[in-house]
Protein backbone atom coordinates (compact mmCIF):
# COMPACT_ATOMS: atom_id res chain seq x y z
CA UNK A 1 0.00 0.00 0.00
CA UNK A 2 1.37 3.28 -0.93
CA UNK A 3 1.45 6.79 1.32
CA UNK A 4 -0.78 8.46 -1.45
CA UNK A 5 -3.53 5.40 -0.42
CA UNK A 6 -2.70 5.03 3.09
CA UNK A 7 -2.51 8.86 3.74
CA UNK A 8 -2.02 11.07 6.50
CA UNK A 9 -5.92 11.55 6.96
CA UNK A 10 -7.17 8.95 9.31
CA UNK A 11 -8.13 9.02 13.25
CA UNK A 12 -5.26 7.22 14.53
CA UNK A 13 -2.83 9.20 12.59
CA UNK A 14 -5.03 12.36 13.81
CA UNK A 15 -4.49 11.63 17.25
CA UNK A 16 -1.01 10.62 16.86
CA UNK A 17 0.16 13.68 15.50
CA UNK A 18 -1.61 15.65 17.92
CA UNK A 19 -0.10 13.91 21.08
CA UNK A 20 1.16 16.98 22.41
CA UNK A 21 -2.19 18.98 21.73
CA UNK A 22 -4.48 16.55 23.86
CA UNK A 23 -1.05 16.65 26.42
CA UNK A 24 -1.66 20.22 26.68
CA UNK A 25 -5.62 20.56 26.49
CA UNK A 26 -5.55 18.12 29.84
CA UNK A 27 -3.01 20.14 31.39
CA UNK A 28 -4.82 23.17 30.71
CA UNK A 29 -8.61 21.85 31.90
CA UNK A 30 -6.33 20.20 34.69
CA UNK A 31 -4.28 23.03 35.91
CA UNK A 32 -8.05 25.34 35.61
CA UNK A 33 -9.88 22.62 37.99
CA UNK A 34 -7.46 22.57 40.33
CA UNK A 35 -8.72 24.71 43.70
CA UNK A 36 -5.16 25.89 44.05
CA UNK A 37 -6.13 28.01 46.50
CA UNK A 38 -8.39 25.27 48.64
CA UNK A 39 -5.56 22.53 48.64
CA UNK A 40 -2.39 24.72 49.80
CA UNK A 41 -4.71 26.67 52.54
CA UNK A 42 -3.09 30.02 51.82
CA UNK A 43 -4.10 33.02 53.13
CA UNK A 44 -6.61 35.81 50.46
CA UNK A 45 -3.36 37.78 49.11
CA UNK A 46 -1.39 34.23 48.67
CA UNK A 47 -4.40 32.91 47.20
CA UNK A 48 -4.43 35.91 44.67
CA UNK A 49 -1.02 35.49 43.36
CA UNK A 50 -1.45 31.55 43.32
CA UNK A 51 -4.65 31.65 41.14
CA UNK A 52 -3.08 34.21 38.61
CA UNK A 53 -0.49 31.52 38.32
CA UNK A 54 -2.96 29.24 37.69
CA UNK A 55 -4.86 31.45 34.93
CA UNK A 56 -1.86 32.21 33.43
CA UNK A 57 -0.48 28.35 33.13
CA UNK A 58 -4.01 27.42 32.13
CA UNK A 59 -4.40 30.33 29.30
CA UNK A 60 -0.57 29.16 27.74
CA UNK A 61 -1.39 25.23 27.88
CA UNK A 62 -4.97 26.47 26.37
CA UNK A 63 -3.63 28.65 23.57
CA UNK A 64 -0.94 25.90 22.31
CA UNK A 65 -2.92 23.31 22.86
CA UNK A 66 -5.41 25.13 19.94
CA UNK A 67 -2.62 26.18 17.73
CA UNK A 68 -1.28 22.44 17.64
CA UNK A 69 -4.91 21.63 16.99
CA UNK A 70 -5.26 24.15 14.31
CA UNK A 71 -1.86 23.22 12.39
CA UNK A 72 -3.77 20.10 10.97
CA UNK A 73 -3.59 20.77 7.26
CA UNK A 74 -0.13 22.17 7.29
CA UNK A 75 1.22 18.65 8.94
CA UNK A 76 -0.85 17.30 5.76
CA UNK A 77 0.56 19.75 3.51
CA UNK A 78 4.30 19.09 5.35
CA UNK A 79 3.18 15.29 4.82
CA UNK A 80 2.75 15.34 1.31
CA UNK A 81 5.73 17.52 0.06
CA UNK A 82 7.91 15.18 2.48
CA UNK A 83 6.69 11.92 1.29
CA UNK A 84 7.07 12.95 -2.77
CA UNK A 85 10.56 14.48 -2.06
CA UNK A 86 11.80 11.16 -0.18
CA UNK A 87 10.00 8.77 -2.73
CA UNK A 88 12.94 7.55 -4.54
CA UNK A 89 16.17 8.67 -2.64
CA UNK A 90 16.23 9.57 1.14
CA UNK A 91 17.28 13.28 1.57
CA UNK A 92 18.09 13.85 4.95
CA UNK A 93 18.24 18.02 4.76
CA UNK A 94 14.67 17.93 3.76
CA UNK A 95 13.82 16.33 7.88
CA UNK A 96 16.15 19.01 9.20
CA UNK A 97 13.67 21.75 10.07
CA UNK A 98 11.28 18.79 11.29
CA UNK A 99 13.60 17.61 14.08
CA UNK A 100 13.44 20.61 16.14
CA UNK A 101 9.92 20.71 17.68
CA UNK A 102 8.54 17.27 19.41
CA UNK A 103 5.35 17.18 16.67
CA UNK A 104 7.83 17.63 13.82
CA UNK A 105 9.43 15.13 15.29
CA UNK A 106 6.31 12.40 15.33
CA UNK A 107 5.76 13.72 11.41
CA UNK A 108 9.07 12.59 10.71
CA UNK A 109 8.65 9.27 12.28
CA UNK A 110 5.23 8.54 10.54
CA UNK A 111 7.11 9.83 7.57
CA UNK A 112 9.79 7.29 7.15
CA UNK A 113 7.64 4.26 8.55
CA UNK A 114 4.98 5.26 5.17
CA UNK A 115 8.79 5.08 3.44
CA UNK A 116 9.80 1.72 5.01
CA UNK A 117 12.16 3.16 6.34
CA UNK A 118 11.94 3.65 10.18
CA UNK A 119 15.35 2.67 10.64
CA UNK A 120 16.82 5.94 9.61
CA UNK A 121 15.81 8.43 11.85
CA UNK A 122 18.31 7.19 13.94
CA UNK A 123 21.03 8.52 11.39
CA UNK A 124 18.04 11.84 11.41
CA UNK A 125 18.41 12.18 14.96
CA UNK A 126 22.12 12.57 15.01
CA UNK A 127 21.17 15.94 12.67
CA UNK A 128 20.04 17.77 15.53
CA UNK A 129 21.26 20.51 17.26
CA UNK A 130 22.45 20.15 21.00
CA UNK A 131 20.06 21.12 23.19
CA UNK A 132 22.66 24.31 24.62
CA UNK A 133 23.25 24.75 20.93
CA UNK A 134 18.91 24.81 19.96
CA UNK A 135 18.02 26.97 22.48
CA UNK A 136 20.61 29.68 20.85
CA UNK A 137 19.52 29.32 17.79
CA UNK A 138 15.77 29.54 18.78
CA UNK A 139 15.99 32.27 21.49
CA UNK A 140 18.23 34.30 19.36
CA UNK A 141 17.91 37.17 16.73
CA UNK A 142 17.41 35.47 13.27
CA UNK A 143 18.09 37.22 10.01
CA UNK A 144 15.55 37.64 7.33
CA UNK A 145 15.91 36.84 3.78
CA UNK A 146 14.01 36.99 1.11
CA UNK A 147 14.13 35.34 -2.44
CA UNK A 148 13.00 37.05 -5.57
CA UNK A 149 13.52 35.47 -8.93
CA UNK A 150 16.30 33.47 -7.30
CA UNK A 151 17.86 36.53 -6.09
CA UNK A 152 18.58 37.06 -2.42
CA UNK A 153 18.06 39.72 -0.25
CA UNK A 154 18.57 40.74 3.17
CA UNK A 155 17.64 43.90 5.12
CA UNK A 156 20.42 46.51 5.46
CA UNK A 157 22.35 44.51 2.55
CA UNK A 158 22.43 47.33 0.24
CA UNK A 159 19.54 46.52 -2.00
CA UNK A 160 16.51 48.74 -2.59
Amino acid sequence: MTYTEKGISTFPRYLYLNIYAFLLLFLGVGAALVPCYKVLNINIIGGIGLIAVQVIATIVCLKNSYKIFHSWQDKKRKYRILMERNATDLHPETFKTFLWAPCGILLVKLVLKDLGRSKEYKELRKTRPPFKEFLDLSCGQQKTVVYINDKMYAPNDGHN
